[in-house]
């Protein structure tokens, strides 16, 4: 697999392209420090960006590389999510025909045009198979077997890029805190058009692990149980082990068709920030709301939350039908009820108490 290496010198971000060398730009390698992101200097990080999808559910993409510029030149993003599929990797994916290397190309485009104007991209494995190859590709219980491959590959492949952050996989669910860090047998339902598969999950620890052997140091995201909002097994022992990287961040996923209120969510989740980094990989909402709040003010209450406290967060998602979304069409006018909000406080302006 041969892909543009990204090379690491005092922090420096050097992207090989075809004609040689892009323009060098400064980016600190981010890393945890007690509850805490911090650059390299030891100063505390804030980002504030969106999840720019596509990439998992297609071999060719859907507008991502127009969107990644939109979202960082018009839009001040400071850090993009990219969810990516272990299939189309590996070009293991229906209608590919190139070992996946149009996708991986793709994949670095993103990044490369990320980190030539100082945005840090995470790629998330988001989509995964239960155990075999190319088969009912989607978002499953728990990474598979295969997730191993994936993350020996994009590990190696980003090591110790400034600008790259790993999200081990995205929403784990339906398995308790012991399966979730070290793996075991999994049958999944997801698909009720598919028969019911089984398959042995490697769990998240030994992703971790993989991700490490490669020499790769990169500060790492890892989503708790619950469809990535159960973070409570942190405090009980589950906490994954990292002694030779730049640590592990814990995502949060928040939605208005969960259990919770924005206060509930909000004093449960500052709990758990006392004691670990926390990251809020998705939030948003569609116009009706939730728990007595319309749409537009669930997402004005979630971003004071999220100003409030300093959390870093990518907003879900920078695509016009990929539900809850931030846009309206593909000219990127944002929704009114969750778009022009986010946008207002990428450029700073979080929404005031009241409104």
């Amino acid at each position: 697999m041969k892909i543009s290496p990204i090379l690491l010198t005092a922090g420096i971000t050097l992207l090989l392209t075809a004609s040689g060398f892009a323009k060098p730009v400064k980016l600190s390698p981010l890393h945890v420090s007690g509850t805490s992101i911090v650059d390299a200097g030891g100063h505390k990080v804030v980002l504030c960006g969106v999840n720019i999808p596509g990439i998992e559910w297609s071999n060719d993409g859907d507008h991502n590389v127009d969107s990644t510029k939109v979202a960082v030149d018009t839009w001040h993003a400071k850090i993009l999510r990219v969810p990516l599929s272990e299939d189309r990797w590996f070009g293991k994916a229906p209608g590919q025909t190139d070992d996946g290397k149009s996708y991986r190309d793709l994949v670095h485009t993103v990044v490369k045009k990320a980190a030539d104007v100082g945005v840090y991209t995470i790629l998330d494995l988001h989509w995964s198979t239960p155990g075999q190859w190319g088969v009912d590709i989607g978002q499953h219980k728990m990474p598979d077997q295969n997730s191993l491959e994936f993350w020996k590959s994009l590990a190696s492949t980003y090591a110790n890029a400034p600008s790259v952050i790993f999200d081990l996989y995205n929403e784990p669910h339906d398995i308790d805190w012991d399966v979730w860090q070290y793996g075991g047998e999994i049958t999944d339902h997801r698909d009720k058009n598919q028969p019911d598969h089984t398959y042995l999950s490697p769990g998240m620890q030994a992703l971790l692990d993989t991700v490490r052997e490669t020499g790769a140091r990169n500060m790492v995201i890892a989503g708790g149980p619950g469809w990535a909002s159960d973070l409570s097994g942190l405090a009980t022992g589950h906490a994954l082990k990292d002694p030779h990287g730049n640590g592990v961040v814990y995502a949060n996923h928040f939605y208005p068709f969960g259990g919770e209120s924005v206060d509930q969510w909000e004093a449960r989740l500052d709990d758990v920030a006392k004691h670990y980094p926390i990251f809020i990989g998705e939030f948003g909402s569609d116009p009706p709301g939730g728990h007595g709040e319309t749409g537009p003010e669930w997402v004005q209450h979630v971003l004071r939350v999220l100003h409030k406290h300093n959390w870093s967060w990518t907003a879900w998602c920078f695509h016009p039908s990929a539900s809850p979304c931030l846009l309206k069409d593909w000219t990127y006018t944002p929704s009114n009820h969750f778009g022009v909000f986010v946008k207002d406080a990428l450029a700073g302006q979080f929404p005031s108490e009241g409104k």
